[in-house]
């Protein structure tokens, strides 16, 4: 369960920051936004959306090897790019300036869930580590009690 809530707090903190960014340097805007007077970043997918998506990606890939880990972000980030482009284009949810293209999403989305994906991985092998060096001494001062 703790890995899960490092990876949705991991994904919205990073999210924020990126979005922010991205929104500061005037690549990405968000006409229509919930808390406009408060935030320029678009906060429900921030910090809702996305670390959720991102929670039952690394759920569905838990136990997998890396490319079929990747194979399984496709069919997240593609729903998602599609998504962006349809509100692109018939919305004012999000705006692309700066020659933006949804070829740039769709990296960034791939690029940034496999970074997360990388992230929660390596805390689960350190601390599988870290279990197995405390079974290894726990058996070696039982040998030594005896």
């Amino acid at each position: 369960m703790k890995d899960w809530i490092l990876v949705y707090v991991y994904n919205a903190v990073t999210n924020g920051i990126i979005d922010k960014m991205i929104v500061k340097r005037n690549i990405v805007q968000y006409p229509v936004r919930l808390l406009p007077k408060l935030f320029n970043i678009h906060i429900l997918f921030d910090f809702f959306v996305y670390p959720t998506i991102t929670v039952m990606y690394n759920q569905i890939t838990y136990k997998n090897k890396p490319l079929l880990i990747f194979y399984k972000l496709l069919y997240f980030t593609i729903p998602m790019l599609l998504l962006e482009l349809w509100a692109e284009k018939k919305t004012d949810l999000i705006k692309w300036n700066k020659g933006w293209k949804w070829y740039h999403t769709l990296i960034t989305i791939t690029i940034k869930s496999s970074i997360t994906r990388s992230v929660i991985g390596l805390v689960r092998y350190l601390r599988q580590r870290r279990k197995q060096k405390k079974e290894r001494e726990g058996t070696q001062l039982e040998h030594k009690s005896i």
